[in-house]
């Protein structure tokens, strides 16, 4: 993030050299080259106090993460002194709140951080939102290594880091030192500090420019399999369809990319990222570049679209982030729900992914979002994502998207193609802006005046109130036919995996881990080769019209034979007949999203609104 005056700023701190904590502003100091059992010592000089006792508080829950995660518990030996080195006495109220007494005299803080990738505490804090203390590299979410007084979380922070010279540090913040073992970074308030992670690690940094955007992108992989030229060569070609997605021009001049990999598997066991409002940082496995590339892709896709949500458009409780007592918005449907399908829909309309690519993606948010509670309302699950609702929060990648591309072909078909979520959040951003939160109670009234009346009515049945989405209707909007999945009951072969010889082309065998009830009573045995089955030769060519016949022509309870080839003691094949009665089984027929041979003129005209199809 910017300082608002970068100028004046950087003149004060730059030829103050060091302030004096009179001047209204904290001096954190913390030295790399000092690691000790993944730990790292913090001292802290803090602006006068007028009060006799105040807390020092560290965040209880950060924007991004909608999960609390109580940072104080990963700090140790915290202690408090005068000017002249007095320790001050203080009480520890919570694991992340201690009340300082004689606050008057506060000159200074001491205390230690260990780290969060590598600890024995329950609770694990997903790691893009964590800390990593190793020598050879440190993420640095600086929610974890510094808190602030209360009530005075709005003044700038100073931040000192020494460093081995074989370390670089990448981040958002403005540096206004920058040696080979010193760094010094300016923020106009914690707000802006916490919001632009750190990485430090021996330098591999490419960077390129997307018109008037400076993009950085950082690399830290343990085993040098991934670079940050390979990154930036995956996303430059998206960060040029995203300025097209968003007018012809990205709203910052700056952004970061912190890409990690650590030697090991994470202990949440999971990866992903963490966006901010200038930078993202990924914390990815180790694995071959096919598997990561689409992975990088889409989750740079998702975390650069926070800049417009929450950046320029959030409501006040977004704006005015508690980290000891957060009050949660009713619109994760807009904050990750929009920034999700955005992400999707911006690769397909400017070249990045096929349409069967796309339409793939939207099926399968459908078919993950049903492994939620669908009959609950999108604004109860926002409000109580922390609590009552917490295991339900993960719907808003997959029913939140949903619900913007909903929204999306609905404002296209009510403007004849002429206005959807793309222009509806532009005008958003030109109403509020990232210093003009909205009312959270009033957002769809806005939307709904700025709009059309059905657009309102949409939001209170779908996103207000807990009726289903009705899918098939919206798609059929934009030509597409959607055959949502079944269970039905079948004949069934018995579960067994086939492959084919290389001589002979016949069936073989190769598992039967998941065998079911019928393969079992037949008795096959991995290795088997099939040669008959119901009383027909089998092989490549003809194994999927016979079996399909079989199910055809076959009830419950039929008497079945087959004839296979298997080893025997001296491995020699020998015929074996196997027979048994069939029985049905429950099989899943999965859901398709195609676009519909029978698409009127208009259906199809607003189809190639929708997904840029020339």
């Amino acid at each position: 993030m910017k300082l608002a005056s970068p100028f004046i700023l950087i003149c004060i701190f730059y030829l103050g050299g060091n302030i004096s904590s009179a001047q209204s502003v904290y001096q954190v100091r913390i030295d790399l080259t000092t690691v000790s059992n993944d730990q790292l010592a913090v001292e802290v000089l803090v602006p006068e106090v007028s009060q006799s006792s105040i807390e020092f508080q560290f965040p209880k829950i950060v924007p991004g993460t909608y999960k609390v995660y109580d940072f104080g518990r990963f700090i140790s030996d915290f202690r408090c002194f005068d000017k002249a080195g007095n320790e001050l006495q203080i009480d520890s109220l919570t694991v992340n709140r201690r009340l300082i007494h004689s606050a008057q005299q506060l000159h200074k803080i001491s205390y230690v951080v260990d780290d969060t990738y590598d600890t024995h505490l329950k609770n694990i804090i997903f790691e893009p939102a964590g800390t990593s203390i190793e020598e050879y590299a440190f993420v640095m979410n600086l929610f974890g290594f510094v808190g602030y007084l209360d009530g005075m979380k709005s003044i700038p922070i100073q931040l000192n880091i020494a460093h081995e010279a074989k370390m670089f540090g990448t981040t958002a913040l403005n540096k206004i030192i920058d040696s080979d073992t010193q760094d010094q970074f300016v923020a106009s308030s914690y707000h802006e500090l916490v919001d632009s992670p750190i990485m430090y690690c021996r330098p591999d940094t490419t960077t390129f420019h997307v018109d008037n955007c400076e993009v950085m992108v950082s690399v830290h992989s343990s085993d040098n399999s991934l670079s940050s030229g390979y990154v930036a060569e995956l996303i430059k070609p998206l960060m040029n369809a995203q300025k097209e997605y968003l007018g012809g021009k990205l709203p910052v001049d700056k952004y970061v990319v912190l890409v990690y990999l650590p030697s090991s598997s994470t202990l949440s066991g999971g990866y992903g990222a963490l966006e901010h409002s200038y930078s993202s940082l990924l914390v990815l496995p180790q694995a071959s570049l096919f598997f990561l590339g689409q992975s990088i892709k889409d989750i740079t896709a998702h975390e650069f679209f926070h800049i417009v949500t929450p950046l320029n458009i959030h409501s006040k409780e977004i704006a005015n982030f508690d980290f000891i007592n957060p009050k949660m918005s009713r619109h994760l449907w807009l904050y990750e729900g929009m920034t999700e399908y955005a992400a999707q829909l911006t690769q397909v309309k400017y070249g990045e992914m096929s349409i069967d690519q796309f339409l793939e993606v939207i099926n399968n948010k459908i078919q993950f979002s049903y492994r939620y509670v669908d009959s609950l309302a999108f604004t109860e699950l926002s409000l109580h994502c922390l609590d009552r609702h917490i295991g339900q929060y993960n719907n808003v990648y997959f029913k939140g998207a949903l619900i913007g591309m909903c929204l999306d072909i609905l404002l296209l078909d009510l403007s004849d193609g002429q206005y959807g979520v793309q222009q509806m959040m532009n005008q958003l951003s030109d109403k509020y802006g990232k210093n003009r939160p909205f009312e959270d109670g009033e957002l769809f009234d806005v939307i709904g005046e700025m709009t059309y009346p059905e657009v309102r009515d949409f939001f209170k049945e779908h996103v207000e109130q807990a009726n289903p989405i009705p899918y098939q209707r919206f798609f059929r909007k934009v030509g597409l036919e959607y055959q949502p999945g079944s269970v039905i009951r079948e004949l069934s072969l018995g579960h067994i995996s086939f492959g084919v010889t290389e001589e002979t082309n016949l069936l073989v065998i190769n598992s039967i881990d998941y065998m079911n009830v019928f393969g079992k009573a037949m008795g096959y045995q991995e290795g088997d080769i099939i040669y008959k089955f119901d009383g027909v030769k089998i092989d490549i060519e003809n194994y999927e019209e016979e079996f399909t016949e079989f199910k055809n022509k076959h009830g419950v309870g039929d008497k079945i034979h087959a004839v296979v080839f298997r080893k025997n003691r001296e491995g020699k094949l020998r015929k074996v007949r196997l027979s048994a009665k069939t029985v049905d089984t429950k099989v899943t027929k999965s859901s398709k999203l195609e676009v519909w041979y029978n698409s009127s003129d208009r259906q199809e005209r607003l189809r190639k609104y929708w997904l840029n199809i020339k």
